[in-house]
């Protein structure tokens, strides 16, 4: 028994110096002396349930992780991780303490899910590509996911309702969070929540859609990182060029901007040939044609249709625009006049009442998927009684809502 005290002891403290904190740190958050945590760390004196339970949150790690036999070191902390990517650490922001915040909402989540006996949340499969060598090959490889994605998820060529409900029902957490402005999103994957997408929820409605689908990308394609922070200065990155590529090619399939255009009677040939097939002429070699000529100008892009494309898509009118002229659609000099005109599609935007669908800011709160997904497996474990009316007063503490409300509703099921 005294052998067992002396290794859980151990790993307790590897876990305190995983998370970066002091003994006197420690003992400050739990309520006890530093002289408690001393006699802990040296195996002198037993840990409770509940005390456990208290450093597991601490620090950032699942309760099990101290009971292994595994003598790998133990994982980096996914709030470590986090701040070491962004360069951050030390620092004392508020978005650190939001986005600690969320992981804590998704370690409870693990916590219900197992206790409902569901399958953690690790995501859909992941793509073993190798590394771009180059911008082309980063490019290629984007629209390839986002095209074999979008048939395994049978979504057609149909614009996406709310990319953060699709993140979700593909078993990853993902939630909006105020991050610093040149911070468009990150993504974690850490065995203690799994796989977590956070994007930046100061930015328009357009670029949060794209934000999301930029760090699904990094799910499905570079998990071998703990944090993955999508930033302006980096956004020349191989694996930043081949997230970009992927969220545009899903936002936008090539088959639904075409199917788009051709239903506004644009970007067809100026001139349609057509030749008729009849057996009996067969012999003689002879064939119908038929002709038809666009009217002048007709098939010319206007800044009109690319402020409607963005619009049906949910993306800004330059996210359309250079989908377009990826696509081949509009050569170098059309683009160019097309950029210069952006002005007149969001006024065009706003005189139909469609802007603000693309660049208002939001009025909900930025935790909303992200608590609506754990506050439904409270209800559910609460229901199969596997969580008591402590726990859920607990977690409405938690998840900043009324927790008489949430009683009542799990007390309803």
């Amino acid at each position: 028994m005294h052998n067992e005290q002396l290794a859980l002891a151990s790993r307790l403290k590897n876990a305190r110096k995983n998370a970066n904190l002091t003994q006197d740190q420690v003992a400050q958050s739990l309520a006890l002396q530093r002289t408690a945590i001393v006699q802990i760390e040296a195996g002198n004196r037993a840990v409770s349930t509940l005390e456990l339970s208290k450093f597991a949150q601490l620090y950032g790690c699942p309760i099990s992780s101290f009971f292994s036999n595994d003598d790998t070191p133990m994982e980096e902390d996914a709030l470590v991780a986090l701040f070491r990517a962004t360069q951050t650490e030390g620092d004392d922001a508020p978005w650190q303490a939001e986005v600690a915040r969320y992981l804590e909402i998704c370690r409870a989540g693990v916590e219900l899910d197992r206790l409902l006996d569901r399958p953690p949340h690790a995501g859909p499969p992941s793509y073993q590509l190798s590394q771009p060598q180059s911008t082309m090959e980063a490019v290629e490889q984007g629209e390839l996911v986002a095209e074999n994605e979008r048939r395994r998820l049978s979504l057609g060529h149909n614009p996406i309702a709310d990319m953060a409900e699709l993140i979700n029902g593909q078993n990853i957490w993902a939630s909006g969070a105020v991050l610093p402005d040149e911070m468009s999103g990150l993504f974690l994957h850490h065995s203690s929540i799994g796989l977590f997408i956070l994007v930046n929820f100061s930015h328009p409605r357009a670029r949060k859609r794209f934000s999301y689908a930029h760090e699904y990308a990094h799910a499905l394609l570079d998990r071998e990182a703990t944090a993955t922070v999508s930033i302006a200065a980096d956004r020349r990155k191989l694996t930043e060029v081949r997230a970009n590529a992927f969220a545009a090619s899903l936002l936008l399939p090539r088959a639904g901007v075409d199917a788009f255009l051709e239903s506004r009677f644009k970007a067809s040939p100026s001139v349609l040939d057509q030749a008729v097939y009849d057996p009996m002429a067969e012999e003689d070699r002879g064939e119908v044609k038929a002709s038809r000529r666009a009217a002048a100008f007709s098939q010319v892009l206007t800044f009109e249709d690319v402020a409607a494309l963005s619009h049906h898509f949910g993306v800004s009118y330059q996210a359309a625009l250079f989908r377009l002229k990826s696509l081949a659609i509009v050569n170098a000099p059309e683009f160019e006049e097309l950029r210069e005109k952006e002005n007149l599609g969001l006024r065009f935007l706003q005189l139909l009442e469609m802007w603000d669908d693309l660049y208002g800011k939001e009025t909900r709160s930025p935790d909303r998927e992200l608590i609506s997904q754990v506050v439904h497996l409270a209800l559910e474990a609460f229901r199969r009684e596997e969580i008591s009316s402590g726990k859920m007063r607990d977690l409405s503490k938690l998840l900043g809502v009324p927790s008489k409300e949430l009683l009542q509703l799990a007390e309803a099921t």
